[in-house]
């Protein structure tokens, strides 16, 4: 067996009897020193431990998204009607997308950007609109020439009234008028207005009358409204609801379709009912706008290449007055890639507090004009973008697109328009969480409180002798 004294000897705390030390207060006042300097690096060195490092590199982008791009976006448009918004894509290598619908949700808005119903229901629209030969015939006039103070006590008085909103510098208007007086003079042959009742064709000069047709949310010409009286009155003002028609405008078709329109009313009711034909002229109308404005909200896949993401007013049969285009808008979201949850967003920004801020940056921004002191303005923002990935300590990938964005207001000399210019970049950024080592937090610690309490000793035993000597040397002098 070893003996006690022997184990005793390897012992590297040797101790001093207590009643053979001194306590004094410079060594007390250095114990407190001592041991809030210890604290306080002791934060430093645990704050420093959590806290998160990394390092940046920029490299070919080797996305996992191939060569697509996804591009979300939500843009109201106060001035842009539903009926004619179109969202267009283009690029370099000549994609030439018009109209997307698949992916795009459409919803009239109010001048305050409210939305004020359901979503806007483009409806199947795929032939060529076919159009009367009449031009050279003596075709006279047949229908109601209406204006401001007329329109509401007609559309009072019959169950269908259908209109054509004109302009008369219009090519397409210009086409339209032979087949539609031809058809309004049919159809008042065969329907009586002092007689029968139930239904009247009707025109407006759109140049004549700008509030009328305003009020109606005329933004292309010619646009015909079928409205009905009776049981589809829509508020307390006595407005009717009412839907626009997109079919072909050669004679036969529109007398065809007022035929149709007309059919289920009784002469004696005078009252506009549901049709409920089921006929192929249904795919020819649409409803029309509630309000002026229009929210576009969806996505678009793009390539990664320059392009464009172009919102405008588009139509294959319909014209429109470039000079009263209005193409402010708002933007409440815009952005690139995959849609990051607030939960890794919050991630990002946590390892490095500057990414993400780029992420949606046209955010709430807002695009207003005047168009009365800035007649044919197209809207053009330029977008430079670029990627980058977060690999996490957890081996967790988070990937974010970010952009910088300049925006100018430009004259258009054509139909304005809002244009997007994109321009991804063949290179990402790719930020590395670097994880730290426990053990090295404890090392460090360990050299904290073992070097402050040695230069605590130091200090202590320096301060200690010099007030010896000092004291020695009063002595030798008193002496």
């Amino acid at each position: 067996m070893v003996s006690t004294a022997k184990i005793k000897s390897v012992d590297f705390y040797r101790k001093i009897p207590r009643d053979l030390t001194e306590a004094s207060l410079s060594g007390a006042g250095l114990s407190i020193v001592a041991a809030l300097s210890m604290m306080f690096l002791f934060g430093m060195e645990l704050h420093n431990y959590l806290s998160i490092s990394t390092s940046t590199s920029v490299i070919v982008d080797r996305s996992s998204d191939e060569d697509y791009l996804r591009i979300d976006f939500n843009i109201s448009l106060p001035a842009l009607s539903c009926e004619f918004a179109s969202v267009d894509v283009s690029d370099v290598l000549g994609t030439n997308r018009l109209n997307i619908t698949k992916t795009v949700r459409k919803y009239s808005i109010n001048k305050h950007l409210q939305v004020t119903g359901s979503e806007f229901d483009s409806g199947p629209v795929s032939h060529v609109v076919k159009h009367g030969d009449e031009a050279d015939e003596d075709y006279g006039e047949g229908s109601l020439a209406l204006n401001s103070r007329n329109f509401d006590r007609v559309s009072h008085q019959h169950s269908i009234l259908v209109v054509n909103f004109y302009a008369p510098w219009c090519y397409w208007s210009n086409r339209l008028k032979p087949s539609w007086e031809k058809a309004a003079k049919i159809i008042r042959e065969r329907h009586d207005p002092e007689i029968d009742g139930r239904i009247i064709m009707g025109k407006v000069d759109c140049t004549e009358e700008v509030d009328l047709c305003r009020s109606h949310h005329i933004q292309g010409y010619p646009s015909i409204r079928i409205f009905r009286k009776g049981s589809d009155v829509r508020d307390e003002h006595g407005h009717h609801e009412h839907e626009s028609y997109f079919g072909d405008r050669d004679t036969e078709t529109l007398v065809d379709t007022m035929e149709k329109l007309v059919a289920p009313i009784a002469v004696e009711s005078n009252l506009a009912l549901e049709d409920k034909s089921g006929t192929a002229t249904e795919t020819a109308k649409r409803p029309a706008p509630r309000e002026a404005g229009c929210r576009i909200e969806g996505f678009v896949r793009v390539k990664k290449v320059p392009g464009n993401l172009v919102i405008a007013a588009r139509s294959a049969a319909h014209s429109f007055d470039a000079s009263r285009m209005n193409m402010s808008h708002v933007i409440s979201s815009f952005s690139f890639g995959k849609k990051i949850t607030p939960r890794a967003m919050s991630d990002i920004k946590r390892i490095l507090p500057y990414i993400g801020a780029s992420h949606d940056r046209l955010n709430g921004k807002a695009y207003l004009t005047d168009p009365d002191d800035h007649a044919n303005v197209t809207v053009e923002h330029y977008l430079q973008v670029v990627k980058t990935e977060v690999m996490r300590s957890s081996h967790q990938l988070i990937e974010d697109y970010e952009y910088t964005a300049h925006s100018s207001l430009v004259h258009a000399y054509s139909i304005p328009v809002v244009k997007f210019h994109y321009e991804p970049s063949p290179m990402q950024v790719l930020v590395t969480e670097n994880p730290k080592s426990f053990s090295h937090f404890i090392t460090n610690v360990c050299a904290i409180i073992g070097g402050v309490f040695t230069v605590a000793g130091i200090l202590d035993s320096i301060l200690h002798n010099t007030l010896r000597l000092v004291k020695k040397v009063e002595l030798g002098k008193n002496f």
